[in-house]
């Protein structure tokens, strides 16, 4: 099995669809990448030498922000948003759709489980 930055690549996929499992890097990339290697697209990942495996590597380190470094800059936006008080930022703290969704109905992804508030019915009236 194939170790690119740190993740263990598919044997048995194209190696156009097997790099995408690398974080940060989805099919356009993908393509630019085989391309500036020259390596055919859909050449398995068990049919790759040590050297074009080598060459990915290289031009993945040079280019490109993956992984851990990838995931680290996004949490330090949204940490950034938080800290200044944007609109945006307000929203990643409650934990509320952050893009304009509307969140009366739908949003459950974010909210979690429905739960009704109240009893759901009147109270009844007290005597005096």
């Amino acid at each position: 099995m194939a170790r690119i930055a740190g993740i263990n690549i598919p044997n048995e996929k194209r190696i156009e669809v097997a790099l995408t499992y690398i974080f940060g890097v989805g099919p356009t990339t993908s393509k630019k990448i085989l391309s500036q290697a020259q390596i055919s697209p859909d050449k398995r990942t068990k049919d790759l030498t040590d050297d074009d495996l080598e060459k990915i590597r290289s031009i993945l380190s040079k280019g490109t922000r993956i992984e851990g470094d990838l995931r680290m800059e996004i949490s330090q936006n949204i940490k950034r948003l938080k800290e200044i008080n944007t609109y945006r930022g307000i929203r990643h703290t409650r934990g509320l759709p952050v893009r304009g969704q509307r969140t009366k109905t739908n949003a459950r992804t974010k909210r979690g489980r429905k739960v009704t508030v109240g009893s759901g019915r009147k109270a009844p009236a007290q005597k005096t």
